[in-house]
């Protein structure tokens, strides 16, 4: 199976350092044979996060399903020392979510797929089009890169 992997960071770690080696750590982790992935991007927090947030994305070959996925995920951001507490959206060492994946759509109680909120995303988008500009959403129909173009033309000129 593939999956596209979102990766976040906007945290220093004691022994990685600052959030892009932080991120390229958790991509050396990642659960099976990288593909393909993008360069890390700087990006602006959403919510009450104050820090720039280093952000990239990957695609991986994998046999584990979705929900072993999401489980070995969610242990290297355990072992890279992301605490689940607290505010949402708020800063933190290591961020790792499924956005697609070649089985199309997932979803039960734990875990959906497409991830909910990525086609809102430019820090998820931007760096997925580097690499799988033409992989469709299951649910739109949509590539990456009409995504991408569409949410684009949304923002307001900086």
């Amino acid at each position: 199976m593939l999956y596209v992997i979102a990766l976040g960071s906007n945290q220093c770690h004691a022994r990685f350092g600052p959030p892009e080696h932080v991120v390229e750590e958790a991509l050396r982790r990642l659960p099976g044979t990288l593909l393909a992935r993008s360069r890390t991007i700087a990006s602006r927090p959403i919510g009450p996060s104050l820090r720039r947030y280093a952000n990239g994305a990957a695609v991986i070959k994998s046999q584990l399903g979705p929900r072993a996925m999401l489980a070995a995920l969610q242990g290297i951001e355990t072992t890279l020392g992301r605490r689940r507490q607290g505010q949402r959206w708020r800063a933190r060492v290591i961020d790792l979510d499924i956005i697609l994946w070649s089985g199309g759509i997932w979803c039960d109680d734990m875990l959906t797929i497409p991830h909910l909120e990525y086609a809102a995303r430019h820090f998820v988008l931007s760096p997925v089009c580097t690499f799988a500009p033409d992989w469709r959403d299951p649910l739109t129909g949509l590539t990456i890169k009409q995504q991408l173009h569409r949410l684009d033309r949304k923002r307001p000129a900086a």
